[in-house]
């Protein structure tokens, strides 16, 4: 999109829609193998079954996007991308920090009191350089 900051959120916001259109694509190929029977799986399968499955696919993958996960995903990125830029340097010291605003600002826009929103914040910081941490050792 030729901004690095947008092209980052809207990459999040994009990999949370996939997550939840994954769960209910493994959702629904389970109900469809385990309601057919044992000798022919696919025997129960029908057009109107995979009308509806590829409904509930996109109705899930709208849902993660535009609600709390998408949200926080897309403030997420942006945040860690903003301190990247105004620290200079990539590395997980961003991810604590995004994950520490992010949090702040997710609770405070819930309307939890100071106390609830710095401990949100802590513990989405703490979250986020684990999960970095976690991302340098794979």
């Amino acid at each position: 999109m030729g901004n690095a900051f947008l092209n980052r959120t809207v990459d999040g916001f994009l990999k949370i829609g996939a997550v939840g259109a994954s769960k209910v694509a493994a959702e629904e190929t389970y109900d469809c193998l385990k309601k057919g029977p044992s000798r022919f799986p696919f025997w129960k399968f029908s057009k109107d079954k995979l009308e509806d499955a590829l409904r509930k696919i996109c109705k899930e993958g709208v849902y993660w996007v535009t609600l709390s996960a998408g949200t926080t995903a897309g403030v997420y990125v942006g945040m860690e991308y903003g301190v990247e830029r105004m620290r200079g340097t990539k590395d997980w010291k961003n991810a604590m920090l995004g994950g520490a605003i992010t949090g702040a600002l997710i609770s405070a826009a819930s309307g939890h009191r100071t106390d609830k929103v710095i401990g949100n914040a802590i513990t989405a910081g703490a979250i986020a350089t684990a999960a970095e941490f976690i991302n340098y050792l794979t």
